[in-house]
């Protein structure tokens, strides 16, 4: 990966196909790319994220995924090359089992709801599932190594966790707690 973007619009990609990181140029729409820019979209995601006030633990932790998100993105941009390190899913296991611990149990489903930077987490949940998604369906057909989509797996889960972590933090005042899902079933259950 020597080589730095020196322009932006090249016009290159006006047929319809995208430079990978070694040079071949595939299709917009190949499993490769959508890969790619899914993680793209959850970096972006995570950058509105970070311009919400947020504890500062969460924050520097953040700022970490998204070097790790870009190595991702590098990882898959080059067939065969490998940029994520295995270390970094262990970063994802050591946060969820710190930030889980100082969470009560859920008893019910929660919505993706409550602070705005909350749902913005939740937002970046559900993209971290669509690249998973993605990434396996690239592995489906390419070699993939096991750590991206094992990443991508392990950040979904933080983020659902990080957002019930800024509910509490309230930094907005429109928080406090998780958001339960009201359901029916339950509610006839109860009565």
């Amino acid at each position: 990966m020597a080589n730095r973007l020196t322009q932006i619009a090249t016009r290159t990609g006006d047929d319809g196909t995208t430079g990978l990181g070694d040079g071949t140029r595939v299709p917009k729409d190949h499993l490769r790319v959508q890969a790619m820019g899914d993680v793209d979209e959850l970096n972006s995601t995570l950058g509105v994220l970070l311009a919400e006030p947020l504890p500062d633990d969460v924050r520097e932790l953040l700022v970490v995924i998204q070097h790790e998100l870009f190595n991702l993105g590098g990882e898959l941009s080059i067939p065969g090359y490998e940029l994520l390190k295995a270390d970094a899913v262990l970063r994802l296991d050591e946060a969820l089992a710190h930030h889980n611990a100082a969470l009560p149990r859920l008893k019910e489903f929660i919505l993706p709801a409550g602070t705005r930077s909350a749902a913005i987490a939740h937002v970046g949940r559900t993209v971290a599932r669509r690249a998973e998604r993605a990434v396996v369906a690239l592995a489906a057909h390419e070699t993939v190594r096991a750590e991206p989509r094992q990443y991508l797996n392990r950040l979904s889960d933080l983020l659902f966790v990080l957002a019930r972590v800024l509910n509490r933090a309230n930094l907005d005042g429109l928080g406090g707690d998780d958001v339960y899902w009201r359901s029916e079933r339950l509610a006839r259950d109860v009565d």
